[in-house]
Formats: C-alpha cells, sequence, structure tokens
C-alpha cells in the first residue's frame, strides 16, 4: 500500500515539474511525504485530496501559478469520476456520443440532439474535443464550472466534462442552421469557447442541450394599472422565475397610494402591497432549486409613492411595508437631476390622475433634447394644472433619500431616462421605461392589456393587448485574452450569430416575451476582463491613456458587432421592424458621430441589407462566468489582489489574474480608485454601446454625502444611461446571478 500510495505522489511531482519548471517544489513534497508518513493505510482518493489540498493552500499572489497546479490535480480526479459514471476504463475524454445517449435516457439532455446530428457528424465533431485546452483553467474556474455547469446523472454523478460542455453548446446553438454550412459554425462555436475567448450568459451555459430550463438570462415588464394586469404579472414573473430568469418589472404606470378607483376617493394602497406580493414570489418560486427568484422593481421619481419606495429595503420602520428580497431602480428625467443641481423643488404625482385629467400618461414622454423637449413641457403642464393634486419637496431631498438607501443597501439603481431614450435606435416604435436586474439591458417596454374573457364551446377564451417583453440574450467577450490574441473579428462574427440563434430555439414559457423576441431579436453582446487587459497593456486604471484605450476598444467592438448583424440579415433577412428605425434612417450612426469613411460605408451596407438585430451590444456584470474564463468581471476592478472565494461548502484563494511582477502595478484595488475616472472611461464606452452597461460606484462607507452626489451629477452629465450598485465597504450585497455572462 505504501508502494502505491508513493508511487502516486511521485508520479504527480514529476508531472509538475515537467509542465511548471519554475515551480519550486521541494516544501511541497515534504509536506506530502510527511503527511504520507504518518499512517499507513491510504486510499487513492485520499492521495488525490492530499496532493489538491495542498495545492491549494499554497495559492497567493506571491505564487499564482499554484491555482494551474490545483486545476490539473482537480481534473485529474474529475476525469475518473466521469469515466466512472459512464462505464469507461480510462479516466478522461472518452465516447462523445455515447455521452449524449447516457444523458438523454437519464432525461438530462434533450433528445433533439441525437435527432439533428447523424452519427457520422457526431463522431466528426468528436473530433473537435481538445482535453488541452482544459489547461486553460484556473482552479477557482473548473471548480466553478464543474460544480454549476457541468451536467451530471440523476443521482448527481460526474458525467460531461468541460469540452463536452463547450461543444454541446455549440451543437445546440448550431442545430437550426443549414445542413451545409451547420458543422463550420459548430466548430468556430467551440473554438471560440474552448479558448475562453468567451462565455455565453448564466442560462446558456446551464441549459442549453438540456430538456429543462431556458436559454435567455433575464426579462423586463412592464405592469398595467389593473387587477387583472398586476397579477397576471406576477403570474408571469413566477413562471420565468422557475425557468431561471431574472426579471427587471417596471411598476410607473400604477397607481399611487390615495388614488381613486372607480371614482371612489382615497382607496388605493399604492405600489408598495404589490412590490410586497412579488416578494413573496421571488422568495417562493426558485430559480431550478437553485437560488431563490432575482426581481428588481423599478419606479418614476415623479411618483407619489417614491419616498416609500425608497424606504423599501431599509432595515429599520415598519416591516409590513418593508420588501427585502426585491432590489429596486430610480428612473430619472434630465429635469429631476437639474432640480437636484439647483437645488430646486420638485413635484410629485398621481399616474392615474393624470390620465384622467390630462389625457396622456406623464411617463410616456421624454425630452428628445438636453434641456428641452416633451416630457418637460408635460411636466410642467401638470405642476400648473388645477385639477392635478402634487406633493412637493425639495429635489435633494429625494436624492438624500437615494444615498441613504444606497450606502445601507447598494440600491437603488439608477436610470437615466432621457439619455436612454434619446439614444434608444427603435423609438419608432415605443419607449424604454426602465431596465433589468442588472441595469444594461435598454430596450421597448410596454403592458400587457386584456381586452376581454369569455366563454366560447365550453371554453374561457382570453384575449390579450400583448405588450412588449424585453428578452436578455448575453454573451460576453473575455477581452484580455481575445484581444491580447487578436481574434476580435473571428470570435464577434460567431458570437453574433450563436446570440441570434437563442432568440429562435428559446421556448420562453410567458407568450408575450416569445413575441418580442421575435420582433425586435434584441442581443447583448458584452465584454469583461477590462482590468486585466488593462494590466497585461501596462495601463493605469487612473489615466487619460486608460480612457482614449476605452473609446478605441469599444469603437471597434461597436463595428465589428454591426457589421456582423448586417451581414447576418443579407443571409436570413432583417428584425421585423427594422424599416423606420434609427438604423434605416442612419440617425444611429449621426448621433454618435461616426463620421469616418469605414463607418460612412457601414451605414450604407446597413441601409441595404438591414440588421438583423435591434440592439446589439450590452454589458453585463459576468463575475461568475469571469470567474470560469480566468479574467475580471465585467468592467470592474479587483476588490483585491489576493482574496478568498466563499461558497456554502469551502473557501478557495484566488489572485487577480496574469499576476506577475509586471502587472500587479496595474491592479489597483477598487476602493482606492477615484470614481470620477471610471465614469470617464464608461462615458466613452457608452457612445458605443447602443443599450447599456452594468456600471458599479465603488465608495468608503464615510463618504461625505457631496461627495456621493457629485459622482451622481457626473454621471448623468458625462451621458451614462445607468449606474448599478453603489458598492460602500458596508454594504453586503448579494451578486445577481441571472444575467452573468
Amino acid at each position: 500500500m505504501i508502494q502505491t500510495v508513493q508511487r502516486i505522489a511521485e508520479e504527480a511531482f514529476i508531472e509538475i515539474q515537467r509542465e511548471f519548471p519554475h515551480i519550486e517544489l521541494a516544501s511541497y513534497e515534504n509536506k506530502i511525504k510527511g503527511t504520507l508518513d504518518t499512517r499507513e493505510e491510504w486510499t487513492d482518493e485520499q492521495v488525490w485530496q492530499l496532493l489538491l489540498h495542498s495545492a491549494v493552500e499554497r495559492i497567493t499572489s506571491m505564487e499564482p501559478d499554484w491555482t494551474f497546479i490545483a486545476a490539473r490535480l482537480y481534473l485529474k480526479q474529475l476525469y475518473k469520476q466521469a469515466a466512472t459514471t459512464r462505464g469507461e476504463k480510462l479516466a478522461g475524454y472518452g465516447d462523445f456520443p455515447r455521452l449524449i445517449q447516457l444523458l438523454i435516457e437519464e432525461g438530462i439532455y434533450n433528445s433533439q440532439l441525437t435527432v439533428s446530428y447523424t452519427k457520422d457528424e457526431m463522431d466528426e465533431l468528436s473530433k473537435l474535443i481538445d482535453p488541452e485546452k482544459d489547461k486553460l483553467f484556473t482552479y477557482i474556474g473548473i471548480v466553478t464550472l464543474s460544480e454549476r455547469y457541468l451536467a451530471r446523472t440523476l443521482d448527481k454523478q460526474p458525467a460531461e466534462l468541460p469540452q463536452e460542455r463547450w461543444l454541446i453548446i455549440a451543437m445546440t446553438l448550431m442545430m437550426n442552421e443549414p445542413k451545409s454550412t451547420r458543422l463550420h459554425y459548430v466548430k468556430e462555436a467551440y473554438w471560440a469557447l474552448s479558448n475562453l475567448y468567451m462565455t455565453t450568459a448564466t442560462p446558456t451555459l446551464a441549459n442549453a442541450g438540456k430538456s429543462y430550463g431556458q436559454l435567455s438570462s433575464c426579462f423586463i415588464d412592464t405592469v398595467d394599472d389593473s387587477l387583472q394586469g398586476i397579477f397576471d404579472a406576477n403570474t408571469d414573473a413566477a413562471n420565468l422565475s422557475k425557468n431561471g430568469g431574472g426579471l427587471g418589472i417596471y411598476l410607473g404606470k400604477i397607481r399611487s397610494q390615495g388614488s381613486d378607483i372607480k371614482g371612489f376617493k382615497n382607496v388605493s394602497s399604492g405600489v408598495i402591497p404589490w412590490m410586497k406580493q412579488l416578494n413573496n414570489t421571488a422568495v417562493s418560486v426558485d430559480q431550478l432549486g437553485q437560488r431563490q427568484g432575482a426581481i428588481a422593481v423599478y419606479l418614476d421619481i415623479w411618483h407619489k409613492d417614491i419616498f416609500s419606495f425608497l424606504e423599501t429595503r431599509l432595515n429599520n420602520g415598519d416591516e409590513r411595508r418593508r420588501t427585502h428580497d426585491l432590489f429596486t431602480g430610480v428612473t430619472i428625467p434630465d429635469l429631476f437631476m437639474e432640480a437636484v443641481d439647483k437645488r430646486e423643488e420638485w413635484h410629485l404625482f398621481d399616474p392615474h390622475e393624470i390620465r384622467k385629467v390630462m389625457g396622456y400618461s406623464l411617463e410616456d414622454s421624454f425630452d428628445e433634447k438636453r434641456g428641452e423637449g416633451t416630457f418637460r413641457t408635460r411636466y410642467k403642464e401638470c405642476v400648473a394644472h388645477p385639477h392635478i393634486s402634487k406633493k412637493t419637496v425639495p429635489a435633494i431631498e429625494i436624492m438624500k433619500a437615494i444615498m441613504i438607501s444606497q450606502l445601507e443597501t447598494g440600491t437603488p439603481y439608477m436610470f437615466y431616462r432621457d439619455t436612454v431614450n434619446r439614444a434608444n435606435p427603435n423609438k419608432h416604435t415605443g419607449m424604454v421605461y426602465a431596465s433589468n436586474l442588472c441595469t444594461e439591458i435598454c430596450q421597448n417596454m410596454s403592458p400587457t392589456v386584456v381586452i376581454e374573457e369569455k366563454t366560447e364551446d365550453g371554453k374561457i377564451v382570453v384575449t390579450k393587448d400583448p405588450g412588449d417583453y424585453v428578452v436578455c440574450n448575453l454573451s460576453s467577450i473575455s477581452l484580455a485574452r481575445a484581444v491580447m490574441d487578436e481574434v476580435l473579428e473571428r470570435l464577434i462574427l460567431i458570437q453574433v450569430r450563436m446570440l441570434d440563434n437563442v432568440i429562435d430555439m428559446n421556448n420562453i414559457p410567458v407568450l408575450q416575451a416569445q413575441l418580442t423576441n421575435k420582433k425586435y431579436r434584441g442581443i447583448g453582446l458584452g465584454t469583461f476582463g477590462w482590468q486585466h487587459l488593462l494590466a497585461l497593456k501596462g495601463l493605469s486604471w487612473e489615466s487619460n491613456e486608460a480612457v482614449h484605450y476605452c473609446d478605441e476598444l469599444y469603437e471597434q467592438i461597436a463595428f465589428l458587432t454591426i457589421q456582423a448583424s448586417a451581414e447576418l440579415a443579407a443571409e436570413k433577412g432583417s428584425y421585423p421592424v427594422f424599416a423606420g428605425s434609427d438604423w434605416d434612417s442612419g440617425a444611429y450612426f449621426e448621433q454618435r458621430n461616426y463620421n469616418e469613411a469605414k463607418w460612412q460605408q457601414l451605414k450604407e451596407t446597413v441601409k441595404t441589407s438591414g440588421m438583423r438585430n435591434g440592439y446589439l451590444l450590452a454589458v453585463a456584470p459576468n463575475s461568475s462566468t469571469a470567474l470560469i474564463a480566468g479574467s475580471t468581471a465585467g468592467i470592474d476592478p479587483v476588490f483585491r489582489k489576493e482574496y478568498m472565494e466563499e461558497k456554502k461548502n469551502y473557501k478557495i484563494p484566488v489572485t487577480a489574474p496574469d499576476l506577475s511582477a509586471q502587472t500587479t502595478w496595474y491592479y489597483k484595488t477598487v476602493y482606492f480608485i477615484d470614481q470620477h475616472w471610471s465614469i470617464r472611461q464608461n462615458a466613452k464606452r457608452q457612445r458605443h454601446i447602443d443599450q447599456a452597461v452594468s456600471f458599479n460606484l465603488y465608495v468608503r462607507n464615510d463618504i461625505k454625502a457631496k461627495a456621493l452626489l457629485d459622482l451622481h451629477l457626473d454621471a448623468w452629465e458625462s451621458g451614462l444611461k445607468t449606474t448599478y450598485y453603489v458598492r460602500s465597504t458596508a454594504s453586503d450585497i448579494e451578486e445577481c446571478e441571472s444575467c452573468h455572462s
């Protein structure tokens, strides 16, 4: 037994030394050998666990490469476990078609895989699997992928291996491509995924090829001001949450507390009770048994219930009016920020009363230009009208309530509605009231309205006028890897096709969301690893060089993404409401001052070929999938160069990616970065992003009110569409899983 144990350890030492010749192994070897000598009885599994745990303990900022050693040791065990599950003699990648058949029989995989692909095609695709690509994983990356995303049998035994997950995703997303080109696109998609040049969003990563779940990240609903509309919205939220979707829900059309109902005065209880209902839904209907539902609710800053709304997540006050499990966002016009800046008064209204008296909905308008437009005209009409009741408060008092909540809870998110709607390329068919759970999606929204219910031939028939129920289809570029390897052009071409195919393949349990998905064919191609890339490029975060590079890089990404969608439109047709859009008229390019010859040529191409997708770019938070890809999350700096990733059952040491004597100086941590530099970068980025960016503000918990206010004013004045969490050193903020891509 001792000889067998020693042989396993010695073989591991030799392999580590061969793969990592610069690593000093003496202390590691001595610890392993010393521990093995403490007793005679060791199983093979126990030896591997000892080797692994001792490697994990050595992951530090001084020796970051131990993360790759630990990953290799973990993979060795994973290969053995999967082989046992699959009944294969050799550990490692085995019979791929056999795996597919096994998991179809288990009810895990969708049987459509074997219907769509012939045995010959399966055999050919099996040859794509490259085990060497597993060497790209860090320890935290492979653990995260294995424990949360790789397919297991019904009794939770490991079956699928990492490269097989990438290939299954590629096969699923290319399933309906023409047979003459399908295998080519599968190969391209596998290339993109296996090299960790990109990641798909969490729902696609987890559910592609499966017999359950859906592929889109999150959804946005607009609630109609009617009892039927409110309860239908709650049912829709439950159905989407059950299938792993996160939600943004706009409540601004619902009448305020004290409003009338059917002419009876002062009887409405406002938005808070309906938020309580949604809060219960978020808690009771979980996401496929993995975590409770995730819902963000948005309300206009001029709504009479705004103060109560801003208190719903606080830890003090009346618990009957608290919704601790909902995230909050405020939708803010330019006029309010101007009033805050000038310390002017602000007026709060009941949206139902405005509709009844004025004949229009105030929330249905925006300022077409900075400083002038329909919203401020209508707002002033409502202020002046003798039959419109209003509550008048200093605008700064509302802003104070916002900032108090942000420092305690991280929310509300900020949604700058005029900026969003001015830049909306599809304003010809609607408007945007709010964003999603992670503040990066900005697409046309409208409520679904019940027209009639009647009995017909013994059945109950419900007729609805479907609103625009937004669907987020996301994936993200790993900037450090893709840019440094100079593959953006090839990558974005296949990535846009993958995202577009999600739209046709997805089975969304809310019908109006299905209709909206096909109407706009909206996608959200994003990025992560911004600080990782800056570190590799040797660019300081707080520098004009980084700001300029941000502008330059995201313009390139925008150009390639628009070009890819236009090419796809030439092949498959434009999204149904392309005609009359800013893409169609060329206004999209003019608004952003894209005057160079290549942009003018692309503008003409788009006019001729159309656009496959009405919305294209959105930068999501990406923290989970960035861990898998071994990079930094979203556009954020790191919290620390070295930290412990805490999960339910373990802690894993993690270091900043590619940490070395050369890069360490460029990993300045979040709470030591001047946030105005981050805003400058994001203002440049936002110009090229047709939707928005999950952009956090990081502040110390002792920040002065004026300093936080200055950040918000700077963000708004700089043209940011949204800001996500205000992350203070004192707040404990739960991550949004649904939108990770």
